[in-house]
């Protein structure tokens, strides 16, 4: 394994714990993480009330809404959006939730932490 492409996973394994972590204080269940389809990977899968929140964590050097759209792409959201699909019609018991896709920004410089809840709609994932 490459330096680089070890420091990228180590820090993607980093941001994903701490974001495990920052939604489990949050009052967040998590139920899965790393679920994958053959297109794409969920990071983490929680739920809070009657809500079903596919996460995206991005840990990076700099914590910035503005780099959302970079961040997750539209390719990235319709991949995403399929694997939510793909995980509901295996947890029938989950299809009364609401749906949301939120993305965690880890700031890998500080830990700061921020969630930004519905980043992007699902197009009927719901």
């Amino acid at each position: 394994m490459s330096g680089e492409f070890a420091s990228t996973r180590l820090k993607g394994a980093y941001g994903e714990e701490a974001a495990a972590a920052y939604l489990a204080a949050q009052g967040w269940v998590v139920r899965d993480r790393n679920y994958r389809t053959r297109r794409a990977e969920i990071d983490i899968v929680a739920t809070r009330d009657d809500v079903l929140a596919f996460v995206e964590v991005k840990a990076w050097r700099a914590l910035s809404r503005d780099e959302l759209g970079r961040a997750v792409n539209r390719r990235k959201q319709a991949r995403i959006a399929g694997a939510a699909r793909s995980y509901l019609a295996q947890r029938p018991d989950l299809s009364d939730r609401h749906v949301r896709f939120d993305v965690v920004f880890i700031d890998a410089r500080n830990g700061g932490i921020e969630l930004i809840p519905g980043a992007w709609s699902g197009e009927g994932i719901d």
